[in-house]
């Protein structure tokens, strides 16, 4: 399944009623057991860079996951293209949201930008959107979300074996991100991880890791790509970033065309 909805959580619901009879279907399918030793993601209080997507206000549960990625306007977020649909203009973040809480903020999305090889195709190592957010006014001067919340830098697709931490939100409303620190392994070219409870919610969370000798953190994937994600909870993709998503970033700095995006068809699962 898709990690942009509750899907997930619609299926498992069905299965239940259909054990205990109330449905007159066949036996539900559960999914395949997770590799022995597979962790558990844990909730905690977020961090500044991360936060959930608004579609329809703060009094509406969330959708996906993104988070702040520096650039030299101090204004863009990286998400999942497959999250993404129009032009998002409208649309909010709340970096370090945690129990409802917005302590950096909500900032409003004003453009989007994918790349055309997702547009045209919904090529799945393209699945990273980039938007754009509109400036603050705060203490007498206008700022964007890194100067308020900080940013990570875009790094490029980890090694197999390099451990990362993917900090998402699954779809809600007052909740908490969460956590998992694990190994990167590669499916059919696409960076993966496995950790159980990611579903509805946690696409276009990322995958950081520190920067060697400094306090900065590298993105160095999202869940999205292969089966927009993944289709199993314990279980997550990403698109292995290369220079077009470098040019990605450059293109929302200039402003160049921002982008009306497709709806994104099926996840394949």
């Amino acid at each position: 399944m898709s990690r942009f909805s509750n899907a997930r959580v619609i299926v498992f619901f069905a299965a239940a009623v259909v054990s205990v009879g109330v449905l007159s279907a066949g036996p539900a399918v559960a999914d395949p057991p997770a590799p022995p030793g597979t962790p558990t993601a844990t909730a905690f209080a977020g961090i500044s860079t991360v936060g959930p997507l608004f579609g329809d206000g703060l009094a509406q549960d969330h959708r996906c996951t993104a988070s702040v990625v520096a650039s030299p306007r101090h204004d863009l977020i990286l998400t999942a293209a497959h999250c993404v649909s129009g032009t998002a203009a409208g649309w909010q973040f709340a970096p370090g949201y945690n129990d409802g809480q917005t302590p950096y903020g909500v900032w409003t999305v004003t453009h989007a930008y994918v790349d055309p090889k997702w547009s045209n195709g919904q090529d799945p190592q393209h699945d990273y959107a980039i938007l754009e957010l509109g400036d603050q006014r705060l203490g007498g001067r206008e700022v964007g979300v890194q100067d308020v919340a900080g940013a990570n830098i875009l790094g490029q697709a980890p090694r197999s074996d390099q451990t990362i931490a993917d900090i998402a939100y699954n779809t809600g409303i007052d909740d908490q991100p969460v956590r998992c620190t694990t190994a990167v392994y590669y499916t059919d070219g696409f960076p993966s991880f496995n950790c159980h409870g990611y579903v509805g919610g946690s696409s276009g969370s990322p995958w950081l890791s520190a920067v060697p000798g400094s306090h900065q953190t590298y993105v160095e994937g999202i869940i999205a790509g292969l089966h927009q994600g993944g289709c199993y909870e314990y279980t997550s993709y990403s698109p292995a970033f290369k220079p077009d998503a470098y040019k990605l970033i450059v293109r929302a700095t200039f402003g160049v065309h921002p982008d009306t995006v497709p709806t994104a068809g099926s996840d394949g699962c």
